[in-house]
């Protein structure tokens, strides 16, 4: 069972990215928000991985964090509710956005989710209800994602364009969302010059 992978990403697209292993290419499933936080060119990078076996079939899914990677298995485990669908939950909703969603029993983050209709909406509720809780998700592990409910759209395109320009996740994201908060700025221009003012100064 692979559990992750450290290579330099081969190929990337919507949805799915190709990890170059000692030659070797691993095609990954991924979120929008794992591939947010890939880095393109050719640094090194690290992922975390789920090995789904389908009939005859092997699918690989791929997580920038421990953290999704559970959120993905928990929902997977959920009858009904496939690769696809979990991917999608993922993409459009942050764990802590997913959680509080959860425990306030609110199904409107959740509709709004691609494929997701009202009576899946409840289901999932129903089902994630106790499973949530022992991942810290509330409870400051995760502050950054709490506080500010995961970056908004604009933040994580802001994100991932000075992702594309060297600077690491862990600089790129509190720049930016200094920028946004702070500033007031709200156009993607605007944010990236401000993170990078930021960046400058360290």
């Amino acid at each position: 069972m692979i559990a992750w992978l450290r290579g330099r990403i081969q190929r990337r697209a919507a949805g799915r990215v190709v990890v170059d292993v000692g030659g070797v290419g691993y095609e990954l499933e991924v979120s929008t928000r794992s591939l947010d936080q890939i880095p393109l060119g050719s640094a090194e990078v690290e992922l975390e991985v789920l090995t789904l076996f389908r009939g005859d079939s092997l699918q690989l899914f791929g997580f920038a964090d421990e953290l999704e990677r559970e959120l993905f298995r928990i929902l997977v485990g959920i009858s009904g509710v496939g690769p696809k669908l979990a991917l999608a939950v993922l993409s459009d909703l942050s764990p802590a956005s997913l959680c509080r969603a959860v425990e306030a029993e609110d199904s409107a983050p959740l509709q709004r989710v691609s494929g997701v209709g009202k009576k899946t909406a409840q289901r999932l509720l129903l089902e994630l209800r106790g499973k949530l809780s022992g991942l810290g998700i509330l409870t400051g592990e995760h502050e950054s994602d709490v506080e500010l409910g995961g970056p908004s759209a604009l933040a994580r395109d802001a994100i991932s364009a000075l992702m594309n320009m060297g600077y690491r996740r862990n600089e790129a994201e509190p720049a930016v969302l200094q920028s946004s908060t702070q500033d007031g700025e709200n156009d993607i221009s605007s944010l990236i010059r401000g993170a990078l003012r930021r960046l400058v100064k360290r």
